[in-house]
């Protein structure tokens, strides 16, 4: 399975501004970004995404007045090597939810079917890792639960994931290693079930 990585830190430490710029969003003021060890600093957004990588966006991105099916179909092509993993049906398989509303439009769904629908968009890039930011932000606590379950099989197919969000102990459990963000620094890197089992990390540095 891909490694789950996540990225922990309090309210502006930089962890979005990390994860854009991976992605080619906003420009590193130092250092360089690699994926798959090519160095990628300055390259377009959507050169890099077609490298394998999709985004899951704190403001989730669908296209609201396009349907469920619509916004997973614009989002198909295969992946590196011509991969076609994460086919319309099997993204449906994983969400049944989204296949009840496949004729709504975005902005008729709920805010918990609007992750779906963008994690589902993102796997329909067939990409090897994925990036989400504010994971499971304002979910109720059910679809929570669903999302973070629905993380962890997509982990299990291969996909590596770098995941950010609050929920500190839903976050560890889904992860296998942890990092923790001071002003754009890494202050702490180790496996998540260690990080879990030290509170006192979590009261120096998260503030919970």
């Amino acid at each position: 399975p891909g490694e789950t990585v996540c990225l922990m830190g309090r309210n502006g430490m930089g962890k979005t501004t990390t994860l854009r710029s991976i992605l080619g969003l906003t420009p590193p003021k130092q250092g360089t970004v690699k994926v798959e060890g090519q160095d990628v600093t300055g390259m377009p957004a959507h050169r890099i995404v077609k490298l394998g990588i999709g985004f899951v966006p704190e403001n989730r991105g669908i296209f609201p007045n396009l349907s469920v099916r619509e916004n997973l179909i614009m989002a198909s092509r295969p992946g590196r090597g011509g991969r076609m993993d994460w086919t319309f049906e099997r993204t449906i398989d994983l969400f049944p939810r989204l296949g009840e509303r496949l004729e709504n439009m975005g902005n008729q769904l709920s805010g918990g079917e609007q992750q779906m629908l963008t994690i589902g968009r993102s796997l329909m890039t067939n990409p090897d890792l994925m990036i989400l930011d504010e994971a499971t932000e304002g979910l109720a606590p059910l679809i929570r639960k669903e999302i973070w379950s629905v993380i962890k099989t997509i982990k299990e197919t291969g996909i590596a994931a770098i995941v950010v969000d609050k929920d500190v102990k839903s976050l560890l459990g889904i992860s296998d290693r942890g990092l923790i963000m001071v002003k754009g620094r890494i202050v702490h890197d180790g496996p998540a079930a260690e990080l879990a089992a030290n509170p006192d990390l979590h009261v120096k540095y998260l503030g919970v």
